[in-house]
């Protein structure tokens, strides 16, 4: 096999920096899949797809994410743990060790787009050291037609480097690996790092800031579909909650997996032209039309494969975090363009490890608020180092890494536009039932399923809260029947056969949300504060 060359295309990066010609431009997926073999960084599934492992880290890095301070986000970043201050000076002095280090390199170019909608269009140019990099960046943010590429004009750089290791004394990093974003300059500036998701997630950061600032429109980390009726359902989660699985829906189009625009006029838009799922026990049978999508153009990042190039979604010696990312086309029934409106229902997906939460619960506009702010899931046992047992895991409006502004401006977006909307909102835990994790079990996907359809359907009754029981330890209210789903399963203490042990963890994971929402307090209503759990123990 021949290394692919060049397209026809060419392009410059002097403006950059950079001053060989060594530079692939808008490659095909084919040539950047064929590149990766070749150059010995991958190798080809049997179903296509390219297989490829990024190397020392599995997934984002959050403590080596910065935010350069400067004139444009010094007053209005929500700086902290989350949003780590970059200096400028340290910025430009970095920022030309990459380019010095990319100037040695065969490097691999595309201009992209993220937001489908016209109006919040932001042209990105990614440069990579590598070609499945490039690739990478071809499947998850929106391809230009041939007419929109002549004359592009990039207002956002993504400068990817996976193998320019920093120096954390001398650059003012944490250490070899970073991700600053610069809005000043408008660059994304990636090193030390082969993880993909980083560079979706800079641009998702930036886009996190510039459309509440600049836009008056809410970003949000979220999943969404839309009905044959012209309906939009929103799906807010933190990974492996089911974002993508729940809303990949053979009834319904889907407008995107991950991120995505609420606009002033109800219209809820994709940032990007592709999907990044996780594959972890994926299977044909449970999650078909993602099974589907992984062929030719997909790759599949940090997956076991035998020698006949059969992938082992079961195995996690590398990580839990396997991925697979792919054009949004690899799924037959999308939204095109990716565009909804009449947004009538949102779910709030939780992992809840603990095993107490209602599987499915309809929230008041309070509630909606509270938990959107808290964003809850829970960390199981394996999934990090030191994690023996299931622990609480929040994470502000469901996207705490990827917000630079303070969490209470976006959950008052979003309350503005509940209010505007009139949609029902959801509590959906995807986790254990019959008991915390290691005794119970996972809830059936069959089963989240169902209650989510019900209530697309509007079968739960909505409105008529004599079809539900109000919690007495979370105060939310949870439906007494729903077609397709037992209605033991419905009620997650029925599920225990043990009201001692199960109020006993109820009580304890309560605790857990009012601690966490101290910080929130000073800037939440008192009718929000009460959306929260109202008994706890001591």
């Amino acid at each position: 096999m021949s290394t692919p060359v060049p397209t026809t295309k060419s392009i410059s990066l002097k403006a950059y920096g950079i001053d060989h010609n060594r530079i692939h431009y808008q490659l095909s997926s084919d040539n950047l899949h064929a590149a990766t073999i070749e150059k010995d960084m991958g190798k080809e599934a049997s179903s296509g797809a390219l297989a490829v492992n990024t190397g020392e880290f599995t997934g984002r890095s959050p403590m080596d994410r910065f935010i350069v301070e400067d004139e444009i986000t010094k007053d209005k970043v929500w700086w902290g743990k989350i949003n780590i201050p970059f200096e400028s000076a340290k910025f430009d002095k970095l920022y030309d060790k990459v380019i010095a280090y990319l100037n040695d390199k065969e490097l691999f170019v595309r201009d992209c787009y993220a937001c489908a909608e016209a109006d919040y269009k932001l042209n990105i140019r990614v440069i990579n050291e590598y070609p499945w990099s490039n690739m990478f960046a071809n499947n998850m943010f929106i391809r230009p037609t041939e007419e929109e590429l002549v004359g592009f004009d990039p207002e956002w750089t993504v400068v990817n480097a996976p193998g320019f290791l920093a120096n954390a004394q001398e650059d003012g990093t944490r250490q070899h690996n970073f991700a600053i974003l610069n809005f000043s300059r408008k660059i994304a500036l990636i090193g030390g790092t082969g993880y993909t998701g980083e560079i979706k997630k800079g641009i998702f950061s930036a886009l996190n800031f510039i459309l509440p600032v600049f836009k008056n429109t809410l970003p949000m980390h979220c999943s969404a579909n839309v009905g044959a009726d012209g309906d939009t359902a929103i799906f807010f989660g933190l990974s492996g909650t089911g974002k993508t699985t729940l809303s990949t829906d053979p009834d319904r189009k889907l407008i995107g997996d991950d991120e995505h625009g609420w606009t002033a006029n109800n219209s809820v838009f994709n940032f990007e032209g592709g999907c990044y799922a996780k594959v972890i026990d994926l299977s044909k049978e449970k999650e078909p039309e993602i099974y589907g999508a992984i062929k030719k153009g997909a790759i599949l990042e940090n997956v076991i494969m035998d020698e006949n190039g059969e992938v082992d979604f079961n195995n996690t010696s590398i990580t839990q975090n396997t991925r697979v990312s792919y054009p949004i086309r690899h799924i037959e029934n999308i939204q095109i363009p990716s565009i909804g409106k009449n947004v009538k229902n949102i779910f709030f997906l939780t992992a809840d490890a603990f095993g107490v939460l209602p599987p499915i619960s309809k929230l008041t506009p309070a509630q909606a608020a509270y938990h959107f702010i808290s964003g809850y899931t829970a960390k199981v046992a394996g999934t990090e180092a030191g994690v023996v047992e299931p622990q609480p895991s929040f994470s502000a409006c469901f996207g705490a890494p990827f917000m630079p502004l303070h969490p209470a401006v976006y959950a008052e977006m979003l309350s503005n536009k509940m209010q505007e909307s009139g949609v029902d909102v959801w509590l959906i835990n995807t986790g254990w039932t019959g008991g915390p994790y290691g005794v119970g079990k996972r809830m059936e996907l069959k089963y989240t399923r169902a209650m989510i359809s019900a209530a697309l359907r509007g079968e739960l009754g909505l409105y008529n809260y004599d079809n539900y029981h109000i919690h007495s330890v979370f105060g939310v209210a949870q439906p007494r029947e729903c077609p397709g789903v037992p209605t033991r399963v419905l009620s997650p203490r029925a599920t225990w056969n043990d009201d001692e042990a199960y109020y006993t963890t109820a009580f304890k994971l309560t605790n857990a949300f009012r601690e966490n929402f101290k910080k929130f307090e000073a800037y939440a209503s008192e009718e929000i504060r009460r959306g929260g759990p109202q008994r706890y123990a001591f």
